[in-house]
């Protein structure tokens, strides 16, 4: 992105920075899982959205920004700690704290430079999809049956089931 780009496009957050950043790299580097929290900073400071490097987007790549992190303050939901200094884009169905249910997980539209529009399209379209076509098979059986006896004792329900049997 050019200088006269940068001065005018509205100050951006730096979360949705942060976010942008991952993203590019998961295009770039298609057949990576994760980056380490370095290689996001030089991605920010490379793809220069503000003037300078901010104090908080280290901040926010290893807490603020971190599903699977309790919220301290930040509770967004934009990346995923897959070890102790990676991170990957967070995806839908990705395991996240409590404190951060309902968090934001990607940038608002209206918030970014429309250059980087196309990166949320390719989110939702290729690496959030492709996040939900991985979820596990046994772990989404969760919860299924629990409505099977309902307003029924729960011993009553099985010795119903069992009446016949020899």
């Amino acid at each position: 992105m050019n200088t006269a780009t940068r001065l005018r496009t509205p100050r951006i957050k730096v979360a949705d920075e942060v976010w942008i950043a991952t993203a590019l790299l998961h295009r770039e580097n298609p057949r990576r899982a994760d980056f380490e929290i370095s290689e996001i900073i030089e991605r920010v400071q490379r793809e220069g959205l503000c003037d300078r490097l901010r104090p908080g987007v280290y901040q926010h790549i290893a807490q603020h920004c971190v599903a699977n992190r309790p919220a301290s303050p930040g509770r967004y939901r934009m990346l995923f700690a897959t070890g102790r200094k990676t991170r990957r884009l967070f995806r839908p169905g990705d395991w996240s704290h409590a404190s951060r249910r309902g968090a934001k997980t990607v940038p608002a539209r209206e918030d970014i430079p429309a250059a980087y529009h196309p990166l949320l399209d390719w989110y939702e379209k290729d690496y959030a999809a492709a996040g939900r076509a991985q979820q596990d098979p046994i772990l989404g059986l969760r919860g299924l049956g629990k409505d099977l006896w309902k307003g029924e004792d729960p011993d009553e329900y099985v010795r119903r089931l069992r009446e016949g049997w020899a």
